[in-house]
């Protein structure tokens, strides 16, 4: 199966025709034409258009007029929820993955079957990508591109950013891509590359790779080995196996730091969201606020509701979401009654905050040792103004403290401000 990636931009291409906004002002005109994708010189594909029926932008002959599938000879196609699925006369299967859904295919369709290259529209909803994955119809041999790229992106720098988490890749307009196997061929290099460093995917020139790439993920003193990163004319992320163990993520109120936490988990197949917050009472704005995190989750992921972490990171297996430090910091406090009281003796204030170091320090063993992956967020609280009360200043010096340790013990340490993120390295 060739499939020669014609147009990887959006409808109207990247940048927009006339469009003022930065995304696309960073941009030559004509970067990334409109999507449209040729399988073996014989069916094109290409998204509807808003407004159109979903069977008019089916599979078609490349010189046939516009219109309903016209039925090439020897290529099946089913529409499903996950996309336009072909199968081609050599049993390659390909997956367009880009605009809404539309029907569930026919009956005797292999529902579960995997595909040998997927075309999707990540910038849309990356956990497409780890659903795709979850009902093992992605796996380690197949190709991930993203295609139907615009201005919803800030800029190539940040695309390649974000498919270093999701473990995809980017091609030039007229690119020929085959299998996972097999290097993108075709286009001019002219869009960049990613080298995984310690602070995370990076942009970095396709094959520039050289002597500064001892500073790949992996601990050189340890003797682990950098994850493998295939430098081609478009961007192939890392491997999936290189990404650090232990994230924290720090931040200011509203700072975006939760988007980003999800952004980075949003393709992979199993994650648990596990939420340290109290459930809200009958506060209207928390509960607005928990409803719209949840909004924002995958599916498919697990929510568990526990201030127990440190049991969660100690047994715990595959992927986790902390939300978030701040959070389960506050509840700690409640539970072990460590809020300032002038009413209360000073011996008695005096254990219930060793109770509360005590959580502290197991919260760090654990996460030091931990086997799985995890995310976690956490509120920078050293950048405002010094609280008024008490209460204030004894929380915002426990979680400092906090912090910092859960610091030491990461791979990976970033700042997010204002929907930026800031890496912070070691």
């Amino acid at each position: 199966m060739k499939v020669r990636v014609e147009g990887t931009g959006g409808l109207q291409g990247w940048p927009v025709p006339g469009c003022a906004c930065a995304s696309c002002g960073r941009l030559d005109p004509g970067h990334r034409r409109p999507a449209s994708v040729l399988v073996d010189d014989r069916v094109r594909l290409a998204p509807a258009a808003p407004g159109q029926a979903p069977e008019a932008a089916a599979a078609t002959r490349p010189n046939a007029p516009a219109g309903p599938h016209a039925g090439v000879e020897g290529y099946r196609e089913l529409r499903t929820s996950d996309g336009c699925e072909v199968t081609t006369p050599d049993g390659g299967r390909l997956l367009y993955a880009v605009g809404p859904p539309s029907g569930r295919g026919e009956p005797g369709s292999p529902p579960d079957a995997p595909f040998d290259v997927v075309l999707i529209d990540l910038p849309d909803r990356p956990e497409r990508l780890g659903d795709l994955r979850r009902r093992g119809r992605v796996t380690p041999s197949t190709r991930i591109v993203a295609v139907h790229l615009c201005h919803r992106i800030p800029s190539e720098g940040e695309l390649a950013r974000r498919l270093g988490f999701w473990g995809a890749e980017t091609v030039p307009d007229g690119a020929v891509v085959d299998t996972a196997s097999t290097p993108i061929t075709g286009g001019p290099a002219h869009v960049t590359g990613v080298r995984h460093t310690v602070d995370g995917p990076s942009p970095t020139t396709a094959g520039s790779a050289g002597a500064g790439d001892q500073n790949c993920a992996g601990d050189p003193a340890a003797g682990s080995p950098a994850p493998d990163v295939t430098m081609t004319n478009g961007v192939r992320a890392a491997q999936r196996g290189g990404r650090p163990r232990r994230t924290l993520l720090l931040g200011g109120s509203r700072s975006g730091k939760s988007e980003e936490a999800e952004l980075r988990l949003a393709a992979e197949p199993e994650v648990t969201y596990v939420a340290t917050g109290p459930s809200g009472g009958d506060d209207p704005d928390w509960l607005a606020r928990v409803r719209a995190h949840r909004n924002r989750r995958p599916a498919h992921w697990r929510t568990l509701e526990t201030t127990d972490l440190a049991a969660v990171l100690s047994g715990g297996r595959g992927t986790f979401l902390v939300d978030g430090i701040g959070t389960w910091l506050a509840a700690v406090f409640d539970e072990c009654g460590a809020w300032p009281d002038d009413a209360r003796p000073e011996d008695l204030r005096r254990l219930a905050l060793d109770r509360v170091e005590a959580r502290c320090a197991a919260l760090v063993d654990a996460w030091r040792g931990t086997r799985a992956r995890v995310v976690a967020v956490s509120d920078e609280t050293g950048l405002g103004v010094i609280p008024a009360t008490a209460a204030g200043r004894l929380f915002r010096d426990a979680l400092g403290r906090l912090n910092q340790a859960l610091a030491r013990e990461s791979e990976e340490v970033a700042l997010v401000v204002a929907g930026r993120v800031v890496p912070l390295p070691i």
